[in-house]
């Protein structure tokens, strides 16, 4: 059973350069917890601790869960006190494996303060809920969605006999009870305060910690918003349209463009009625061809997921184009660039969350209407879900709490799965002391993009609130949108059968 290699194509991460950084031990209040440690990526020692929780906070002499965090230390000798703590996405990205991209990151402000990274429980070493997977499997039973809800159902039977699981333990890995862990080792490390730093599901998890425990938090950056009352995937199926709309249109208002590829939405037409369709492709470890059924659920993910990186997205018009031809290797190609590192997210944990705290109000939202992405998501969750433990989520988790200290919320104008109409609604609901800076041609995730990085020092290294609202951030503005790729890339990968009747597959 590959479940990493089903997901490929459901998320994607964004990929952050990493770089190596110095540190130094650090003097904390409850040493015990903490011991010399190293992370991949950062060539220095770390100290590395764990919290012990109980898994179910109303059974203390139940289920106990490690909790495994590390501490990026600072460079000074006489550092500030209040580190800055990153909240990583998901749900079910591990924290610990963003330590060295939160070095590179935070490179400024680790000059002065301590960085700490953490699995959330049911993630990497925190009681990792993740099913191992086969490399070999062929393409063919791997990117079978229709698989996906009896694959999950498999992978809760193994997660049971590794970690000792009962079905009602699935309830107890939600985001308020990760914001409390995270308050936990905030104790055992004897800190007042932490700056919190999230992106995409992180943001969820640091507004909870907010909620939770505002008088812990220094200040706050959250960095592309899928607010505690987000309902997805509707609001995914919804959200990529937009961003695919956005670039047919960008496309359009450039000659050049819209000369090489007119009429892109009649193209993108033309390809999704071939499938469902046979294609020929060679298997990237066992090297052997195979032939795959190229589905439309499976396809349109696989023009949600470069939208993610605008410079991904500006070959979507090549590659449509191609596909309405008959060639489907560009858009395959595209789609399955963008899929690395999902093998390792933790999917067992990630439903556990979305199917408590999203699927239960599927129905009282308003339906995608997307021509096309529509359903595609939903019918996927619904399946899973419709077989995960659900815990039942209190009413307050949704409501999103006024900040009492200075929060920055930026939003990709191209993200095509948090974009800025949730951090426009956000720092609404933030009220006074938030502030929003939407980067108009940029996509999911602002840290990594031109000087985000040196905004966010100075926004939490100012000393006084005012100063940190009152930060430059104009040379955000300044990002453009990459030009459509306009010289033709070979293609590996032809048709094997032209029709859907070829195929063998109804649609």
């Amino acid at each position: 059973m590959n479940i990493a290699s089903l997901f490929r194509r459901l998320r994607a991460q964004l990929p952050m350069g990493a770089l190596l950084a110095v540190a130094t031990p650090i003097a904390v209040a409850n040493v015990q917890a903490l011991a010399p440690c190293r992370l991949p990526g950062i060539e220095s020692q770390l100290m590395c601790g764990t919290v012990d929780r109980a898994l179910d906070e109303s059974k203390p002499q139940g289920k106990r869960i490690n909790v495994k965090f590390a501490v990026l230390p600072s460079v000074a000798r006489n550092k500030l006190p209040d580190p800055v703590i990153l909240f990583a996405g998901g749900p079910g990205q591990s924290g610990l494996k963003l330590g060295s991209t939160a070095s590179a990151l935070f490179a400024r402000l680790k000059n002065r303060r301590d960085v700490i990274v953490f699995d959330q429980r049911g993630v990497g070493q925190s009681m990792g809920l993740g099913c191992a997977s086969d490399p070999r499997e062929s393409l063919s039973t791997a990117s079978d969605m229709g698989r996906l809800s009896a694959d999950m159902v498999a992978c809760k039977t193994k997660l049971k006999a590794k970690h000792g699981l009962s079905e009602e333990h699935f309830t107890h890995f939600t985001t308020i009870e990760s914001s409390r862990d995270v308050d936990a080792i905030r104790a055992a490390l004897g800190v007042e305060q932490f700056n919190l730093v999230g992106g995409s599901y992180g943001t969820r998890a640091a507004l909870d910690y907010q909620r939770q425990f505002p008088t812990r938090v220094r200040r706050m950056v959250l960095d592309g918003v899928a607010p505690p009352d987000m309902v997805l995937p509707p609001a995914t199926e919804t959200d990529a349209q937009a961003a695919l709309d956005a670039v047919f249109k960008a496309c359009e208002a450039r000659p050049a463009c819209n000369a090489r590829y007119p009429k892109l939405s009649d193209a993108l037409k033309t390809a999704l009625d071939r499938l469902p369709i046979s294609h020929e492709v060679v298997h990237p470890v066992t090297l052997q061809r195979e032939k795959v059924t190229l589905t439309r659920a499976g396809m349109t993910n696989a023009i949600r997921l470069p939208m993610y990186s605008p410079a991904h997205a500006q070959a979507l018009p090549f590659a449509i184009t191609q596909a309405a031809a008959g060639d489907f290797g560009p858009w395959l190609g595209l789609g399955g660039s963008m899929g690395s590192g999902t093998s390792e997210m933790a999917w067992g944990m990630h439903f556990s969350v979305i199917c408590a705290e999203d699927f239960p109000r599927i129905d009282s939202v308003a339906a995608s209407t997307s021509p096309v992405f529509a359903g595609v998501f939903t019918k996927l969750y619904r399946d899973v879900c419709a077989q995960w433990p659900q815990a039942a989520v209190a009413p307050e988790f949704f409501q999103i709490k006024v900040a009492t200290q200075p929060v920055l919320v930026f939003s990709g104008g191209a993200d095509p799965v948090t974009p800025s109409r949730h951090g426009e609604r956000v720092t609404k609901a933030l009220g006074p002391l938030a502030r929003h800076v939407v980067v108009s041609e940029a996509g999911h995730g602002i840290m990594a993009v031109g000087c985000a990085r040196d905004v966010i020092f100075q926004f939490v290294n100012a000393k006084t609130d005012d100063a940190a609202l009152a930060v430059d951030a104009q040379c955000l503005s300044k990002i453009p949108r990459p030009l459509a790729y306009s010289v033709p890339l070979p293609s590996p990968i032809r048709l094997a059968a032209s029709s859907p009747a070829a195929s063998g597959v109804s649609p």
